[in-house]
């Protein structure tokens, strides 16, 4: 055999038992004889290692040296780990031996603790981990806690004797700006209580089983609810959907609507007590006679009167399912829409998520056997779509459109829920004048009947009227008017609507930012007397020369109203004409975003823009009549912008509420930009469009604006103390899309210059009475005078370049504008000086370019081929969009 194979021999010292002397005598101090000192043959195998006690011994076996050598390894580790004590480590040899501390191993604990943690006795990552014991302990400790707090909290927490002021629904004041009373209104004169023996049982059910199947067996709480709300609330989102039928009444008979912990803690323990104390029918019956239904409606018979002109106890199953889809928000489930309040609650999409949640309560009451399969396939067949808004008390005229603004103001500048608001108890202080809005609305009465019939003219039916009222330098909206009235089944606010395309009133905007910034050839601004072509029917070209093309990639072509060879006329005449072919080109020249963000920072909101295409330069845009007398307002007040308010003050009970100062007014264009704006649209009413406004008798600035097919037609106009807007537009009643108003009022086609200009003068004199004709700023000659690509070099006459001396009154002296059926060659007159239109040819109609209606011809990236003439609901209004 060899060597390496050979069994060792037994160690000398007699294996563990002389390794037990070896550690009883460590204390000698005596060390073993080396390996080796012998002579033994062991001595080649053993191994050296030290005992206990600090002495080297020899071992005889190979596993009895690599167990001695394990057990000497880990105590050194375990030392290692082990805690001092005096800053001090046990030595290596032990407690007793020479290296000896005031320390002892982890694993030896002098006694037990009463929570072992670190754990005695482990190491490494297990000393770390609590053991089964702890953990059970501690949950038990934990639960035992809450149900501690929980008993503690249910016998301090009793049900109030009275319901809360929130249950008592008040009304809402509303004040004119002189701080005489307004209105009373809202819910405090709109709920009724009754009793569960008149509510159907349809209606019942539909709530259970939409809302709470358990309700008729659980204690009145859901904890998992609970849970989900509290966690919600945590992460600062929505704390609704955690409440059964019976916290839901708690929380509106006795509580607050606060979102806060407390309250949801309290309303639990309250509605524990209640669920054992009170009668579920009684619960159920208080739930649903204080729920919101929405139009100022509180409990199911309020609801049933607001939405069907019935008693509750009328109802039928379908009816009931729709009255219990509105518990879930009746501003996103009221078909009617609510998109001044939420830009996503248009009546459209409200119908949507009314019948599918309709549907659904069906059927789940279909399923949960509430009802029969002939009632369930009966109530299915048909939406029951309720009745329009009703007006109520006090809201009639106009004071409904008043409140219906100052409410959505109100709204969007603060925290106020729109169910909280309904339950009254504020005093809202507006910005409306009584005699202008009274001013207002007679003017649109004495147009009307002077100059519509709809007994006698079907093209007369259906025409509808919005205008708003703004001051310049303030934002403060004075009057507006909003259409027949509530009472007349006119509940939608046409001063505060978007959908009706404003037309040539949006030309402005497109000289400003010409003005302004300038063209792509130009080297800074772009002075008014620069050419363009004005005939009909151009081409319209990019900025690289080449022509804008349609989507079936052939030119587009850009109309006039008329064919009138204008030729090449300045931009200055092209507005008083309002000839479209100039600006559409101006507009491709400056770039149509300028144009957007010009008339964005004047006032309007982005959320009413069009597509910018070469269009948008033509009005295809559809910003509420408040927005539009908003913009003017900026260049009224030479460039300062203030953003339309019709709230000064708020009161919850006499308590001023936060987030109602006055607008800030900032810089919107340069100063001289607006004066000269204003200058060119004083020019319009002088000499152009807008001449039916010369009746006012005093100074003023204004445009004319009319669409494709005269579907809608405006006036916008200013002085320095009021600006203006007036619209005018037929709307198909059913479908909402507006109608031509070719042949209304017996003429040919109605313009923006017409009858919006003749409502705007009568208002404007009657609001203006008593105030001074204050003029406007003098204005500075502006830009360079830059004539379209490809247009003829000027020939040097003395009228070519503007007069150097300029009259305070621009248009002192105006000559007329062409009128009669062959016009020719004419002078314009005006803070420029005298320039010569040669371009206009004899021949062609009179009106050339009167209120040429924007075309819808689209361009590549056109996708609104109707160029919004299918009517808007708040989505551009003042305070519909998200910049509302």
């Amino acid at each position: 055999m060899s060597e390496h194979r050979r069994k060792p021999p037994q160690p000398q010292g007699g294996g563990r038992a002389a390794a037990r002397r070896g550690q009883s005598g460590s204390s000698s101090g005596r060390r073993a004889a080396p390996r080796g000192a012998t002579g033994s043959p062991s001595d080649s195998y053993g191994s050296d290692v030290y005992d206990s006690g600090g002495e080297e011994r020899q071992y005889g076996g190979r596993a009895e040296a690599r167990r001695a050598a394990q057990r000497s390894t880990g105590g050194n580790r375990r030392r290692a780990a082990e805690p001092t004590r005096g800053g001090r480590r046990a030595g290596p040899g032990g407690p007793n031996g020479p290296g000896r501390g005031r320390g002892r191993a982890a694993d030896v604990p002098d006694k037990k603790r009463l929570i072992d943690y670190p754990r005695a006795g482990k190491y490494g990552w297990q000393r770390w981990m609590p053991s089964w014991k702890l953990v059970s302990g501690l949950c038990i400790g934990f639960f035992g806690s809450l149900v501690a707090v929980a008993g503690i909290g249910y016998a301090m927490v009793g049900v109030p004797n009275e319901e809360n002021a929130a249950a008592l629904s008040q009304n809402n004041v509303y004040y004119w700006a002189d701080g005489t009373q307004m209105v009373a209104a809202g819910s405090g004169q709109n709920r009724q209580n009754v009793t569960i023996a008149r509510i159907p049982k349809a209606m019942q059910w539909a709530v259970i089983s939409a809302e709470n199947k358990s309700f008729y067996e659980d204690s009145g709480v859901d904890p998992m609810g609970i849970a989900r709300a509290l966690a919600n609330m945590a992460r600062g989102g929505d704390t609704q959907g955690g409440s059964t039928i019976t916290q839901q009444f708690v929380k509106n008979t006795y509580l607050s609507q606060e979102q806060t912990v407390s309250r949801k803690f309290k309303e639990m323990f309250i509605s524990i007590k209640v669920g054992t104390k009170v009668p579920k029918p009684v619960i159920l019956q208080g739930y649903l006679n204080t729920s919101y239904y929405g139009r100022g409606a509180y409990g199911i018979q309020a609801a049933a009167q607001a939405y069907y002109g019935k008693n509750a106890d009328k109802l039928e199953p379908s009816e009931c399912a729709f009255l219990a889809a509105l518990l879930k928000g009746p501003t996103y489930y009221d078909p009617a829409g609510n998109d001044g309040i939420d830009k996503t609650a248009t009546p459209t999409a409200n119908r949507k998520r009314s019948e599918a949640r309709w549907s659904w309560i069906l059927e789940q009451m279909h399923n949960d056997k509430r009802i029969t399969d002939a009632e369930y396939q009966k109530a299915i067949k048909r939406y029951p779509t309720p009745q329009d808004r009703k007006a109520s008390k006090g809201m009639t005229g106009q004071i409904g459109y008043l409140v219906d603004t100052a409410k959505k103001y109100v709204l969007n500048n603060s925290n106020i829920s729109e169910k909280q608001f309904d339950l009254g108890g504020y005093q809202i202080k507006t910005t409306f004048k009584k005699e202008n809005v009274e001013a207002l609305a007679r003017a649109v009465k004495t147009v009307e009947k002077e100059k519509l019939d709809p007994k006698k003219r079907e093209l007369d039916k259906h025409v509808q009227f919005g205008a708003a009222s703004v001051k310049p330098n303030d934002g403060a909206i004075v009057a507006l008017y909003g259409g027949a009235g509530f009472e007349n089944g006119h509940f939608n606010n046409n001063a505060d609507t978007s959908g009706v395309p404003v037309g040539s009133t949006w030309k402005p905007f497109v000289l400003a930012a010409a003005m302004e910034r300038g063209t792509y050839r130009s080297n800074g601004p772009l002075s008014p007397l620069s050419k363009y072509n004005g005939n009909d029917h151009l081409k319209v070209k990019n900025n690289d020369g080449s022509y804008v093309l349609k989507k079936d990639n052939t030119p587009f072509f850009q109309e006039n109203e008329s064919d009138y060879p204008w030729g090449y006329i300045s931009l200055y005449k092209a507005m008083e004409q309002s000839v479209n072919t100039p600006f559409v080109q101006l507009g491709m020249d400056v770039g149509m975003k300028n144009v957007a963000d010009l008339a964005e920072k004047s006032g309007i909101l982005r959320s009413s823009f069009a597509d910018l295409n070469a269009s948008f330069a033509l009005g295809t845009s559809t910003p509420s009549a408040i927005r539009m007398a908003d913009a003017y307002a900026t260049f009224a007040a030479a460039g300062k912008q203030a953003a339309p308010y019709s709230v000064t003050s708020v009161k919850y009970n006499g308590q001023d509420v936060q987030g109602f100062k006055k607008p800030r007014v900032t810089r919107a264009i340069p100063e001289n930009v607006a004066n000269n704006v204003t200058n060119v649209l004083e020019n319009v009413i002088q000499n152009g469009t807008g001449k039916k406004a010369l009746s006012l008798g005093r100074t003023a600035a204004g445009k004319t604006g009319t669409t494709d097919e005269n579907k809608s037609a405006w006036f916008v106009g200013y002085t320095q103390q009021l600006s203006t807007s007036v619209a005018m537009f037929r709307e198909d009643p059913k479908s909402a899309k507006l109608l031509s108003m070719n042949g209304t009022a017996g003429e040919k086609s109605i313009h923006g210059g017409d009858v919006p200009t003749l409502v705007w003068t009568e208002y404007m004199k009657a609001a203006l009475e008593d105030e001074p004709d204050l003029g406007f700023p003098e204005a500075e000659e502006i830009g360079e005078i830059q004539h379209e690509a490809g247009a003829p070099s000027p020939t040097p006459t003395p009228s070519a370049e503007p007069s150097e001396t300029v009259t305070e009154s621009p248009s002192a002296t105006p000559s007329e504008s062409p009128t009669s059926p062959s016009p020719s060659p004419s002078e314009t007159c005006g803070f420029f000086g005298c320039e010569d239109d040669g371009g206009a040819q004899n021949g062609g109609t009179g009106n050339g370019g009167t209120d040429g209606g924007a075309s819808t011809e689209p361009s590549p990236t056109d996708t609104n081929l109707d160029g919004g003439n299918t009517r808007g609901n708040g989505n551009g209004g003042i305070f519909g969009g998200p910049e509302g």
